[in-house]
C-alpha cells in the first residue's frame, strides 16, 4: 500500500497497494462493542489483515482499542470522517496518527484547507514518533445517500458528479486517496490514476442484506471496477462463523 503525503497516487516511500493480496485488501468493519471486537479479532486474526474502528466503537473506549488490535496483528482503519476548520482538524488527525492509526477518514467536503491539515497534522505526529505516516482519504458521499437524499441537503448533481468533484479536491490537497461507493470505482479509478486508494463501503456478497447502504456492488465487481479496498461489515461479523463467510468472501474473488 503506498502512503503519500503529495497527490494522490504519488510514488511514496513504501509499496503501493498493488502488491497486495485481495485477501489483505478486504477491510472488515467492527461495528460493536470492543469486547464483540476483541473476540472478533482474536477469530479472524491471521485471516483479515485490516479491520475498521468506527465512531461508536472509538468514542466508546478510546485509543486503546487500536492498541489491541495492533496486538492481533491488524491494520487499523480509524473511520472518524473528521469535518471541522483546518485547526482543529490537524490537531485531531494528529491524535488519531499518534494513537496508532494506519488510515484515517476527513470529509472531502470541508474543503482542500481542511484536508491538508490533515495530512500535516498526521505526518507531523507520525515523524515525532518514528513511524510510517497513515493513509489520509477523503470520504467523498456516503453510501448510504443517493440521488434523493443529496438533492435533499441541496446538492442537485448526480451522486458520480459530486464524488468527481470531491476527488479532484482531495487529489489537490495532497491526500492518499478517498473513500467512494464500488459505483464509482472504475471512474475514481481513471481519473486519480493507477496508485491512487480508493476505499469502497457499501460492499455485500450476493444475495446479502443491503441495511442502510443505497450504492452497492459485490466483492468481486468491487474489485474489477478498481477499488484498493472493500470495507465489509456485517455479512462478516454478523454471520454464524465469521472465519467461514471472510473466507468465503475471498474465494468468490
Amino acid at each position: 500500500m503506498r502512503r503519500t503525503g503529495g497527490e494522490v497516487g504519488k510514488d511514496a516511500e513504501i509499496m503501493t497497494w498493488r502488491e497486495e493480496s485481495e485477501r489483505d485488501r478486504i477491510i472488515v468493519a467492527l461495528d460493536c462493542s470492543a469486547d464483540e471486537a476483541i473476540v472478533l479479532g482474536e477469530k479472524l486474526a491471521g485471516h483479515a489483515r485490516w479491520v475498521k474502528v468506527g465512531m461508536t466503537l472509538y468514542y466508546a473506549v478510546g485509543p486503546a482499542i487500536i492498541r489491541s488490535l495492533h496486538k492481533l496483528g491488524f491494520k487499523v482503519f480509524l473511520d472518524l470522517k473528521l469535518h471541522d476548520i483546518p485547526h482543529q482538524i490537524q490537531g485531531a488527525a494528529a491524535s488519531m496518527a499518534a494513537a496508532g492509526a494506519d488510515l484515517i477518514t476527513v470529509h472531502a467536503s470541508g474543503g482542500a484547507d481542511m484536508m491538508a491539515a490533515a495530512v500535516k497534522g498526521a505526518h507531523r505526529a507520525c515523524r515525532e514518533d518514528g513511524r510510517p505516516d497513515p493513509l489520509v482519504c477523503g470520504i467523498t458521499v456516503l453510501t448510504s445517500m443517493d440521488q434523493a437524499a443529496l438533492e435533499s441537503i441541496g446538492i442537485e448533481v448526480e451522486p458520480l458528479e459530486q464524488v468527481t468533484r470531491l476527488a479532484r479536491l482531495a487529489q489537490e490537497a495532497g491526500l492518499s486517496g478517498i473513500v467512494c461507493s464500488p459505483q464509482e470505482a472504475a471512474a475514481m479509478r481513471e481519473l486519480l490514476g493507477p496508485d491512487a486508494c480508493i476505499v469502497t463501503p457499501g460492499v455485500r456478497p450476493q444475495g446479502a442484506a443491503l441495511g442502510d447502504q443505497s450504492r452497492v456492488a459485490t466483492p468481486a465487481s468491487a474489485f474489477q471496477a478498481g477499488a484498493s479496498h472493500l470495507v465489509i461489515g456485517r455479512p462478516i461479523t454478523q454471520a454464524a462463523d465469521p472465519v467461514a463467510a471472510f473466507e468465503e468472501i475471498v474465494a468468490s474473488l
